[in-house]
């Protein structure tokens, strides 16, 4: 909320500067984000009148003028400027800058000083500004037109009371009671005890008898209701220039005089209302929850469908506005526009909430409604807007109705108790009744008290007192968070260590950063595209408010996000990305139940993935680049595993190419995937050069380990023999390892294919067509004795017969 230092101090004027009230209201829990003036430096700029206005002799777009600074310049005497400004004319007043004033900082940061020009040969002495040319908007079509009731001479900081500052809050959503500038200066004086100017509303005397009509059926929806008929005004009537100063540097920008009137209220007292044009309603108005179907076009032109859980303001035809958000355009005010209905109302905080997100807007009076507005002060506040419409755009022929007020469910507040011990307890420091009961004095809220307790009912302004928590919240804020001591925690500290068998996920992405990835992090929400093409989800969970249209809906896998981050790169001429995720998916199980950490219907895993993309090593002299395949990124997942071992297996994704992809087990459990993307992806996701090699792994198992275990030396000298196996090439290394392994026995330390050969075509060979040899180097050892011939033949034997048998490999000759 953003709002002028100057129209605080009209209500609360502390005896605090600038800086000093800014901490005051960020220490209490209204933080202060920015501090801006409301004008750059400047000096020497003053009201001045121009007299005269005529052609320049020898240019067709300035003008010379003749103007009227005051007794104070050039003897009383008018100055002649020359201007190029098209609204320069006879009359009016606007800025002068005099010679030897200094405008505000240009892109250079220098200050303009103002000196005698010649301009196409004719002097000018000084210059008449605009409002962009003196910074206070970016309006440039002309000059910067003054109220006919300035003092010619007067400075113009002063008369546009420009040594002001902006006041920028960032309010939580509980601080509802503080979105106006009354209750800012009501929070002031109540930190202060400086005095606060109590607003009166004297009631407007009806001059006439007519009433619209009000029905409120939905009073869950509408608690209260008030209004009245305005006739015979003038809609065309201008806003008052402190009333448009104010609104804009409340930052919001002047519209027609009802408009301005509604919304200065608004900002002055948290009151959201509403005018319509009574001519266009049709019958009555009607309070009600919306029907399926029904449509509304709102003022900002948007045309919505509306259905049961939509509040709505309707007459006898259709619907006229969106219940404590907007109005409709079909009963807006008009420069036609004689008489007016001028509705406040109460709106409970759960029937305005999250209404306007739905249709991907938000307006000031949402944002108001939904954390409760005072449902006290609707008739006042009429009054209020009632007179300011008659002092504006009042005619001899404007009457007012009687005021319109109806209280079908305004909230009961619910008295909530204070343990004074408790606050001392929460709060960390002593503090007695007494002060309890002064702090509650000065916020206005009404208590009753007993021996160590104090029960306050939350007066009508204030929605976020419910427990006793919140008591407590007040007490310390209006003592003040400086005054808490600074003790040391009397609760003893107990570190607590995790299992070794599984390590931290730190730990986890330091091993893959360790492998040359990088970390990235993307949003969990993505484009429904790559759900189904890359993960083969034809019915991934929907964003009901998606931030921007492509994503749309929760990521099933990781690998979707990883190929965006690679075009990314890609874009950006990037030859060579290795990138990982450590993130969470969505899927649909109706197994899974409410929980602290869990949805009904909605499984969350978290997944490990990563993508290899162009040479497999940094550029260097003494080997060539080599581009990155699926082996390398295999062996960085057995690196990562280690000492555990992983079994691949050829396997189908639909991501991942048919034949060069593989489904990745541990200990017998598929964990993931790995493999190169599928050539259809590359071209439609236009991934030039080589294949990037993905990768997606359970996080749970990623995390397990082996812890490490002692073994002695060896005491005896280990022995290594070589095989070239010639086995058909259709059988999986996997398998002749396998029953290399179990032949081997206890002597069989490790077993390592070092080669693999496969004759040229019509080469002179004993090998088929079919066939291929694999050569594998074992290693025997046997703790207890120095093994011998014999032992090592015998072995060696066991695992020929058995490779033979099993997968009919035989020796190469």
């Amino acid at each position: 909320m953003q709002f002028p230092e100057s129209w605080l101090r009209e209500f609360c004027n502390p005896p605090l500067n600038t800086q000093q009230l800014a901490e005051l209201l960020t220490m209490s829990g209204m933080e202060v984000e920015e501090l801006r003036p409301v004008a750059p430096p400047f000096h020497g700029i003053v009201v001045a009148e121009i007299l005269e206005a005529e052609q320049h002799p020898n240019a067709d777009k300035l003008r010379v003028c003749k103007v009227n600074a005051g007794a104070a310049f050039n003897d009383g005497e008018p100055l002649q400027i020359v201007c190029g400004a098209p609204n320069a004319r006879v009359g009016i007043k606007v800025p002068l800058a005099t010679v030897g004033a200094e405008l505000p900082s240009g892109e250079d940061g220098k200050p303009f000083k103002i000196g005698v020009g010649k301009l196409r040969g004719v002097e000018s002495f000084g210059m008449l500004c605009s409002a962009r040319e003196l910074k206070l908007s970016e309006d440039h079509g002309g000059l910067l037109e003054l109220a006919a009731d300035a003092v010619i001479g007067e400075d113009i900081r002063k008369h546009l009371a420009l040594d002001d500052t902006l006041f920028t809050l960032k309010l939580t959503p509980n601080l509802g009671h503080c979105l106006s500038v009354y209750s800012v200066a009501r929070e002031v004086a109540a930190l202060t005890g400086a005095p606060l100017l109590k607003p009166e509303f004297p009631a407007v005397k009806p001059t006439l008898d007519d009433k619209l009509p009000v029905r409120v059926e939905a009073t869950d929806l509408c608690g209260r209701f008030s209004g009245r008929i305005v006739k015979g005004i003038d809609t065309q009537a201008k806003t008052p220039a402190w009333m448009v100063q104010r609104l804009e540097r409340c930052g919001q920008r002047s519209v027609t005089a009802l408009v301005d009137i509604s919304n200065y209220v608004m900002f002055e007292y948290g009151r959201p209302s509403h005018i319509f044009d009574l001519d266009k309603i049709s019958g009555e108005l009607v309070v009600r929850w919306g029907k399926a179907g029904e449509q509304l076009k709102l003022l900002n032109g948007n045309t919505l469908t509306v259905d049961e859980k939509v509040g709505v303001i309707a007459d006898a035809r259709e619907v006229e506005s969106l219940a404590g958000i907007m109005g409709g355009d079909h009963t807006a005010v008009s420069d036609d526009t004689k008489n007016v209905y001028v509705e406040a109302a109460f709106w409970w905080p759960e029937a305005v909430m999250g209404r306007g997100r739905r249709y991907n807007f938000s307006t000031d009076a949402g944002h108001r409604f939904e954390r409760g507005v005072d449902p006290s002060l609707t008739v006042e506040h009429i009054e209020h807007i009632t007179q300011l419409i008659i002092d504006i755009c009042g005619t001899p022929e404007t009457k007012v109705g009687p005021m319109d007020d109806q209280s079908p469910n305004v909230p009961k507040a619910k008295p909530v108790t204070l343990r004074v011990a408790r606050a001392a307890k929460v709060i960390g420091m002593p503090v007695t009744q007494a002060q309890c009961e002064g702090v509650f004095t000065r916020l206005g809220l009404p208590f009753t008290s007993a021996d160590g307790t104090i029960t306050v009912t939350p007066p009508s302004w204030r929605f976020d007192i419910q427990i006793e928590e919140d008591l407590i919240e007040e007490v310390i804020r209006v003592l003040g968070y400086p005054t808490l001591p600074s003790t040391a925690p009397l609760a003893p500290i107990v570190g607590r260590t995790g299992s070794e068998s599984r390590q931290a996920k730190h730990a986890l992405r330091r091993a893959v950063a360790a492998r040359d990835y990088f970390e990235t992090i993307n949003f969990s929400f993505v484009e429904e595209r790559w759900e189904r093409e890359l993960a083969g989800v034809t019915d991934p969970i929907k964003l009901l408010n998606p931030i921007a249209a492509p994503l749309s809906v929760m990521r099933t896998s990781l690998i979707g996000s990883l190929v965006q981050v690679l075009r990314h790169n890609q874009a950006r001429r990037a030859t060579r990305v290795r990138v990982f995720e450590l993130g969470r998916v969505f899927k649909r199980d109706a197994s899974v139940t409410n929980g602290p950490l869990s949805v009904a219907g909605i499984e969350q895993p978290l997944r490990l993935g990563g993508l290899a993309w162009g040479p497999a090593d940094q550029q260097q002299w003494s080997q060539k680049d080599r581009a990155v395949d699926f082996f390398d990124v295999k062996g960085d997942l057995e690196a990562l595993f280690a000492p555990q071992t992983l079994t691949f297996e050829a396997a189908e994704h639909p991501a991942l190419h048919p034949g060069r992809s593989a489904r990745v087990s541990l200990n017998g459990a598929v964990i993931g995937v790995v493999g190169e993307l599928h050539p259809r992806w590359r071209q439609g996701y236009e991934i030039t050069g080589g294949a990037p090699v993905v990768f997606e792994l359970d996080l749970d198992a990623a995390l397990t380990r082996t812890l490490p275990q002692g073994q002695p030396l060896p005491r005896q000298q280990a022995v290594q023999r070589d095989l070239a196996l010639v086995v058909k090439d259709s059988t999986p290394h996997d398998a002749l390892m396998a029953a290399i392994k179990d032949a081997g026995g206890a002597l069989l330390r490790s077993a390592k294919l070092f080669d693999v050969f496969k004759p040229a075509a019509g080469a002179s060979t004993d090998l088929q067509a079919d066939e291929r040899s694999l050569a594998v180097r074992l290693e025997l050892l046997d703790d207890e004795a120095t093994l011998t011939d014999e032992r090592i033949d015998a072995a060696v034997a066991a695992i020929v017969a058995a490779t033979g048998s099993q997968l009919g490999a035989r020796l190469r000759g």
